[in-house]
């Protein structure tokens, strides 16, 4: 797998991350622990994101 194709897929993970989080809180049920797990999920993710952009060459980024 390329860095290009591997940083859109991270890129993907997040955005769904970031739907289920919004979801997640709108719902009177909200467990506060599951929200939690889903932001540090979130976290983990952008910070593997950024480590990917830092090793691709500054020509592939969009």
């Amino acid at each position: 797998m390329s860095l290009q194709t591997h940083l859109v897929e991270l890129e993907r993970k997040h955005r769904q991350l970031e739907e289920a989080i919004a979801q997640a809180v709108a719902s009177p049920s909200a467990d506060g622990l599951s929200v939690s797990e889903l932001k540090r999920k979130k976290l983990v993710l952008k910070e593997e994101i950024e480590r990917v952009r830092q090793t691709m060459p500054d020509s592939t980024l969009h």
